[in-house]
């Protein structure tokens, strides 16, 4: 029995809606959330991101995709997050664009 068997997340536990980065390790997707910040002392707003490593049991999410994660126990030394579901699948043929894109 594998330790990632019961993974078991709380109705209240913590949720975000990100994009999946890269999809290249089995079970685990990385996945960025980005947001707006403004600067303490200049007030320029500036563009940050959140990176999660996700557990993804089936492998349903791939590069593009936009997915809803949520908060679990560690699973690893990173990987505290996982799968929910699928918000919006990816157009097709567009992971390959984000794959050349990453690899310029």
């Amino acid at each position: 029995m594998s330790h990632t068997a019961e993974i078991v997340t709380n109705e209240n536990s913590p949720r975000r809606i990100g994009v999946v980065e890269s999809d290249a390790r089995n079970k685990t997707r990385t996945v960025v959330i980005p947001y707006v910040s403004r600067h303490i002392k200049y007030g320029k707003y500036i563009k940050k991101k959140t990176v999660l490593h996700v557990h993804d049991e089936h492998n349903e999410s791939h590069l593009g995709d936009r997915v809803e994660v949520a908060e679990c126990r560690p699973l690893s030394r990173t990987k505290h997050w996982v799968l929910v579901r699928i918000v919006e699948k990816a157009p097709e043929g567009a992971h390959l664009l984000l794959k050349e894109a990453a690899a310029r």
